[in-house]
């Protein structure tokens, strides 16, 4: 899994490219996320478009990350969510968990209405 960081709007964007799957792409996203946690980012952008598979574990660590970012006040959110990952997300019934965007600029603007 490879994780580039930018930032756009004052929203902290995480482009993943790979497989976000136990072992190297769980591990890899939860150091990313922790240490943006404790830099004291509070608005994350989880770009999945390039995710080519996720498995339960991948799924455990995008639920994980959320719980931790919101014990801290920070929000995360999905974008790109295609559809190898929207049928994990849907077949789990964990799809109202997280709110995900098709569009960069519309999730950009959702950080500051909550």
């Amino acid at each position: 899994m490879k994780i580039t960081q930018r930032e756009r709007g004052g929203v902290t964007i995480l482009e993943l490219d790979g497989r976000l799957t136990i072992g190297e792409g769980d591990i890899a996203l939860r150091e990313a996320i922790l240490s943006l946690l404790e830099a004291g980012e509070s608005m994350i952008l989880l770009n999945l478009r390039e995710v080519k598979a996720m498995d339960s574990s991948g799924l455990g660590e995008l639920v994980a990350s959320k719980t931790a970012a919101a014990a801290q006040g920070a929000s995360i959110k999905l974008l790109h969510v295609e559809d190898k990952v929207q049928r994990v997300v849907s077949m789990t019934r964990l799809i109202g968990v997280f709110e995900s965007f098709d569009d960069e600029l519309t999730a950009i603007a959702s950080f500051s209405k909550t």
